[in-house]
């Protein structure tokens, strides 16, 4: 990392998903002795604590192509102000989740003091329905085509700039399940997609190595987006959308301690751990364990 200061913000989001319990997975991870791990490698970690998000049992989920529309954009402008003052004090943002719909603020606050930003997106999903294409009208499967300037206006403007992203600046990892407005995206837009497909022929390395060249070609920082469903539900079993065949325990650390080795990431945020579908936590666990690795923890 560029500097050694470290602002952790909780975002216990679960409106941009159908099933319950995302929301503590701010908590998780706290649990886990994420603050711990970062502290015993150097950093000094500020944790802002959660931003106030409402419950789905308080709220009408509206428009059923975009539910909870309206929740979701009031809380993503608060993130997107709170990470852009993180960066304005010089803080590396690390943002806890809550469901990938969080994206859409984190995005829009860092990507104000980027020219130009990269983004590597490690998912089973691709997260670039719109609603047009959506099936299921659940926005954490949205973030990525609204951050690179598809959908709603009141979405792909938040933070006063659209879109924040170009399509050749952003990678997906692990994707193996694609909706077909999805596919068609990805081939119109040029898109670059490692699929589970790519990992297990080229190994998670050359992915790796192949990825950084695409979002610092050009770039001026890089963003780092982690669902866990990315990791297969044996290592991960606390996610809301598990995927069988996923990124191994060992991939996963690989392609983090890689990212550390190069230094480039300027914000990161872990998402869609459910401990209410977890085992003993393993969940939270792994994320700490990958934030360990992408903070540059090493065996040796």
């Amino acid at each position: 990392m560029r500097n050694n200061e470290i602002a952790m913000v909780g975002v216990p989001m679960d409106l941009g998903a159908d099933r319950r319990g995302v929301d503590m997975g701010p908590s998780a991870i706290r649990y886990a002795s994420v603050k711990e791990k970062l502290a015993g490698l150097g950093y000094r970690v500020k944790d802002l604590g959660n931003l106030v998000v409402p419950t789905p049992e308080s709220m009408d989920a509206g428009e059923n192509k975009l539910k909870y529309m309206r929740e979701i954009t009031a809380v993503s402008r608060e993130l997107a102000e709170t990470t852009d003052q993180v960066v304005q004090s010089g803080c590396f943002p690390l943002i806890l989740g809550g469901d990938h719909s969080i994206a859409i603020g984190s995005i829009a606050g860092v990507a104000r003091h980027h020219k130009r930003m990269g983004v590597i997106w490690f998912d089973a999903h691709g997260d670039l329905n719109t609603s047009k294409t959506s099936p299921s009208g659940n926005i954490h499967g949205m973030p990525l085509a609204i951050s690179l300037g598809w959908g709603h206006p009141d979405l792909v403007n938040i933070g006063g700039v659209s879109p924040k992203l170009r399509p050749e600046d952003v990678v997906i990892i692990g994707a193996r399940q694609l909706d077909e407005g999805e596919r068609t995206l990805i081939r119109e837009q040029g898109i670059h997609v490692f699929t589970m497909h790519d990992i297990d022929r080229m190994g998670m390395g050359p992915v790796m190595e192949e990825a950084l060249q695409i979002v610092t070609d050009g770039t001026d920082g890089v963003h780092l987006s982690l669902d866990l469903d990315s990791l297969d539900p044996v290592d991960a079993p606390g996610v809301g959308t598990p995927v069988a065949g996923g990124i191994t325990y060992r991939e996963s650390h690989l392609a983090m301690e890689i990212l550390a080795e190069t230094g480039v990431l300027t914000s990161a945020e872990f998402v869609e751990v459910n401990p209410i579908l977890d085992h003993g936590n393993r969940t939270a666990k792994a994320a700490v364990a990958l934030i360990g690795s992408v903070f540059g923890e090493k065996v040796l």
